[in-house]
């Protein structure tokens, strides 16, 4: 396990890259509000609350009427405009995890408009079935499929939000439908998603997001696990290639975490830290096949993820159990619509 102080290392390598607006951009330059909102968490964790208040000021200013933010943004300015769901959902387990590491209401008041309107946009783009489709495109067009990764990360949004609107006392029951009615999707109909089951983030997404949890998470891990985890190494972001990545090994590292599967949890944790560099950010992967980092780059995305992990594992912060805390109801209605319930905006 790295040291408390190499954490804190590492959220400080994020906040080197962090904009003068406040935005944390991927090595390209361009900014999108989920990885974003990752990396305010990181940053969270290791106490750099004025750089991560800064970065919720740039969603303030970024967000869009209808609750979306541009899938990219580049020097203040969107370069491509369609709105993705797991991007907009993404902003309720920032806010939930600001609110639980630093207990600041105030905050989470300040905030709550924001995320309504983010929460509203996403429970928009749901199914009759369930699933959420992945965006609107820059003419307000919905897109006529959905992603199982992006959906089970929605899923942790919409229980997030709902947590947050329980806090706030502002009753949010819709998304509570919608998040029931996606669990069900996740976790039952996997023709509603278009197949990208060559990344391992759709093999374990949906454990990491809450929607399988139990004996069902451990079945579908185990299922894939010699597809994906190269020992000693960590994580292949496709199945097809020899290239392990951070994030995707520190996100298996909290969907394991999540299930209390902490032995293997802390090996792959362990495993990965290969990556790291000595001034504490990480290389964004590596391939083994040709034995060198690639892309040739250090992503504060993929140190937000380690942090995260440290966090769940040493458990350093209140929030070190906000993907624990993900899950579905234990038991989800075998048909979503048996309780007479309004179904959610198509």
């Amino acid at each position: 396990m790295i040291t408390r102080e190499q954490v804190v290392q590492t959220a400080v390598s994020i906040a080197a890259i962090q904009q003068a607006d406040g935005g944390v951009p991927w090595p390209e330059g361009h900014v999108d509000a989920w990885n974003h909102i990752e990396c305010l968490m990181a940053m969270s964790v290791a106490g750099l609350t004025e750089e991560v208040r800064r970065g919720y000021e740039w969603l303030a200013r970024h967000q869009r009427p209808d609750g979306s933010w541009p899938s990219k943004v580049r020097d203040g300015r969107a370069v491509e405009r369609n709105g993705e769901s797991n991007h907009a959902a993404y902003l309720a387990v920032g806010v939930w995890h600001e609110l639980l590491v630093t207990g600041d209401d105030g905050f989470a008041a300040s905030m709550w408009p924001m995320v309504k309107k983010a929460l509203d946009y996403v429970v928009g783009l749901q199914t009759e079935r369930g699933e959420i489709v992945w965006e609107r495109d820059a003419a307000g067009r919905a897109a006529d499929y959905a992603l199982l990764t992006g959906c089970s990360s929605i899923h942790q949004g919409l229980r997030c939000g709902v947590l947050l609107a329980e806090h706030l006392e502002d009753s949010q029951p819709h998304w509570e439908l919608a998040a029931d009615r996606l669990a069900h999707a996740v976790a039952a109909h996997p023709e509603a998603f278009a197949d990208k089951s060559r990344f391992s983030m759709d093999w374990y997404y949906p454990v990491l997001g809450g929607a399988v949890r139990g004996p069902e998470a451990f079945e579908l891990l185990n299922r894939e696990w010699t597809t994906f985890v190269v020992p000693g190494l960590g994580v292949r972001c496709v199945s097809d290639q020899p290239w392990v990545t951070g994030a995707e090994t520190c996100e298996l590292v909290l969907a394991l975490d999540a299930i209390g599967d902490r032995g293997r949890a802390r090996l792959l944790f362990a495993e990965v830290q290969h990556l790291r560099h000595e001034d504490g950010s990480y290389w964004t992967g590596w391939q083994f096949a040709n034995r060198r980092h690639f892309p040739h780059e250090r992503s504060g995305y993929t140190a937000a993820a380690v942090v995260l992990a440290a966090d769940a594992l040493l458990e350093l912060t209140p929030a070190s159990g906000i993907f624990r805390a993900a899950a579905a109801p234990a038991v989800p209605a075998a048909d979503p619509y048996a309780c007479g319930c309004t179904p959610a905006r198509t």
